[in-house]
């Protein structure tokens, strides 16, 4: 541990990577890949036909991402293996060795396996021994990974961090995965925008900031205590028989929408998201002049929009708006570790430039951001 008269620790970016699986898919061939639900109820049919033409003018997501094949419809990779490959692009651009990592953090929308994701991507790794974690809080997981592993590091206790996320949306979006007798509206909705993808970082402690992207500032919150859930399946939290899991429907994920989900996104004074990120930058002050990019994830850019109309009263420019979302759809936690990829590998960074994130997930409306530095 770092002692009271040791040298400021500080967490700089050393390397970043991202993996989508398959070839980009338009909204048309969404059915192909997930397949039809040719024995739901036919309301059901006819509104999801309705839905996606809706979906496709309100997204403009140009591109979907699948780890399917679209002829067998068997899936080419799952959470592990995606990891995996994310993992393996970031510490090739930091110029480490797997044994060089002694920390693995990996966050997910949720997980039921046994063992857990951060030692079976630790195995795939070849990581003989170091500390891992793994945190499933939807959205909102990457960001806490990157927070619990930014402040490991500034701690003393590791050197050298993995940060993953990855998300198998796919897998709970396939014909096969419902009981089409008794799905519901709210349980398709997801459908039309949730691809498949992961991302990485390697994060290192170094007594210096120059010649990089550092770690600023992480944060967390969760203001659902008295909302209810927006975003759910009806699992206990106990194993249930599989087969009465299944007649009851009790696996399918679903989400409130359309006014249902607004009553309680936006309050009297504000979104959530405003409101939460306020208070994430009054308790972290930054120069907005610096701001290069404000990096978004929201499922869709009409949403996005709204909240750049709400942000204008903080001083954020809609020009520093960063996502991704139209040329691979959403992609869920990962998003945000995607994305710094993507800043890192594609855009221009100059000194001082901020990258500011921020997300309200509405599983249970935890919420969560960053703010990353160039020096």
């Amino acid at each position: 541990m770092k002692s009271d008269n040791s040298s400021e620790i500080f967490v700089k970016i050393t390397g970043s990577g991202s993996y989508l699986p398959g070839k980009p898919i338009n909204i048309h061939n969404v059915d192909k890949y997930l397949g039809e639900l040719t024995e739901a109820p036919k309301k059901i049919q006819k509104w999801l036909g309705r839905m996606k033409n809706l979906m496709d003018e309100m997204l403009e997501v140009e591109y979907y991402h699948y780890a399917i094949d679209p002829e067998t419809r068997e899936f080419t990779d799952d959470n592990i293996s995606m990891s995996v490959k994310a993992a393996q692009k970031a510490i090739e651009k930091a110029g480490l060795k797997p044994e060089d990592i002694d920390l693995i953090v990996y966050g997910s929308a949720h997980q039921d396996q046994m063992p857990t994701a951060s030692v079976r991507i630790q195995e795939e790794l070849g990581i003989e021994q170091c500390g891992e974690l793994s945190i499933h809080a939807n959205c909102t997981s990457a960001y806490k990974s990157l927070l619990v592993a930014s402040d490991f590091l500034k701690s003393g206790r590791y050197k050298n961090a993995l940060v993953i996320s990855s998300s198998m949306s796919s897998s709970e979006l396939r014909a096969e995965y419902y009981n089409q007798a008794i799905v519901k509206k709210e349980e398709l909705f997801l459908r039309y925008f949730l691809s498949d993808g992961a991302g990485a970082l390697l994060l290192q402690a170094t007594d210096k900031k120059e010649d990089g992207l550092f770690v600023e500032e992480t944060y967390m919150e969760s203001i659902g205590g008295k909302k209810p859930s927006a975003m759910l399946n009806k699992r206990p939290a106990y194993w249930m028989n599989p087969k009465e899991e299944y007649e009851l429907g009790y696996h399918h994920l679903s989400q409130m929408f359309n006014e249902q989900l607004r009553t309680h996104f936006h309050d009297a004074d504000g979104s959530v998201f405003l409101k939460g990120l306020k208070r994430m930058l009054e308790k972290y002050p930054i120069d907005l002049n610096e701001l290069k990019y404000f990096q978004v994830n929201f499922p869709s850019k009409h949403i996005s929009e709204l909240i750049m109309d709400e942000c204008d009263e903080l001083g954020i420019s809609r020009d520093t708006l960063y996502s991704k979302m139209s040329s691979m759809g959403y992609a869920g936690p990962p998003m945000a570790l995607i994305s710094i990829d993507k800043i890192i590998s594609e855009e221009k960074l100059n000194p001082n430039n901020l990258i500011l994130s921020f997300v309200t997930e509405v599983s249970k409306f935890m919420q969560a951001g960053y703010v990353l530095k160039y020096y």
